[in-house]
Formats: structure tokens, C-alpha cells, sequence
């Protein structure tokens, strides 16, 4: 799965790095200091966030830039990487997918129900299926034309379907 979190933590980091090896390229001191400090850094609790990493280094590569006297490479560095974070991180998608949980009794009502949401909404991609004797559950990502979400009332009162249950996704996963 895409993860734009994932996304702008590379371009945060390919800024962080050009920042610090600006500044190790000055003075061959400072780059075994910093290769020093660098190797003292360890996390004891897992990051789940990628984007929490490019904040971590960035703090450290700023505090390293700073502490060496680079003020004006800290301060320009850290300004751009603000604003380049800032454009990519509140840059979302215009319509957030939904995950769409279809329960049927047997293939005519799967049928049916499938043409139905079809007729409703822009986009549907089958992620699983599963068959059981009486019972076919299908798991679908869609895209919906508006906000309306009404056409799913309406489903779950087709004749054979037992459930349908729609979840708005991100398609960032978490744990």
C-alpha cells in the first residue's frame, strides 16, 4: 500500500541529509564529530510514524549545524525543509476512497447488488471475496461521486443481501 506519509518522509530526509553533508563537506573535525554524535543516537521505542523520523533527524541535523556555527545553513536549511513539509504534508487527495463490506446470500443477489453500485459510484475495485455455502461477502474499495451515501440504505434492502457496511479509508494503516 502507498503511504504518502512514507512519500514526503523521503523528500524531508533527502533535504535533512543535503543539509548536513553541506555543512560536514566545510570541515573534516566537524564531519568526525558529527559521525560521532550520529552513532550515539538510538531509539528505544519503535516510531510508527515515518514522518516522526524526518522530524527526529532534522531536530538533530539542526542541532549539530547549530552547535558547529553554521547559523545561516541552520536557519535557511531549516526554514526550506519547513516549507517544502508543510506544502507536501497538507497536500491531500480531492476524494478519500471507501472500503464497501458486501454480505449476499448467493451469485443472482451478489449480482444485482454489484450492478447497483456500479450505477452509483465512480470507481469500484474487488480487494477480496469470500464463498461460503449461503453466504458471499465481497470486499470492495470505491469512489464515490458526491458525499451521498444513501444509495447504501437502499442496498441493504435488496432482496439476499444480508449486510452492507461501508468504512471510509485512507489507506494509511496503523498498529
Amino acid at each position: 500500500m502507498y503511504s504518502s506519509s512514507f512519500g514526503v518522509t523521503l523528500i524531508a530526509l533527502t533535504m535533512i541529509t543535503s543539509q548536513v553533508i553541506l555543512a560536514v563537506t566545510s570541515n573534516v573535525v566537524l564531519s568526525l564529530g558529527m559521525v560521532g554524535a550520529l552513532s550515539i543516537v538510538r531509539f528505544r521505542t519503535a516510531i510508527k510514524e515515518p514522518l516522526d523520523i524526518a522530524f527526529l533527524f532534522w531536530s538533530i541535523a539542526a542541532g549539530i549545524i547549530l552547535a558547529a556555527g553554521m547559523i545561516p545553513l541552520a536557519v535557511i536549511g531549516s526554514v526550506i525543509i519547513g516549507l517544502v513539509l508543510l506544502f507536501f504534508v497538507n497536500k491531500k487527495p480531492h476524494k478519500n476512497p471507501y472500503i464497501l463490506v458486501l454480505s449476499c446470500e448467493n451469485k443472482q443477489s451478489e449480482d444485482y447488488a454489484l450492478n447497483y453500485i456500479n450505477s452509483k459510484v465512480d470507481r469500484v475495485v474487488i480487494k477480496s471475496k469470500s464463498a461460503q455455502k449461503g453466504l458471499i461477502e465481497v470486499n470492495m474499495e470505491i469512489g464515490l461521486k458526491d458525499d451521498n451515501t444513501d444509495f447504501i440504505n437502499k442496498l441493504s434492502d435488496f432482496e439476499g443481501v444480508n449486510s452492507a457496511v461501508l468504512v471510509s479509508f485512507n489507506g494509511d494503516y496503523m498498529g
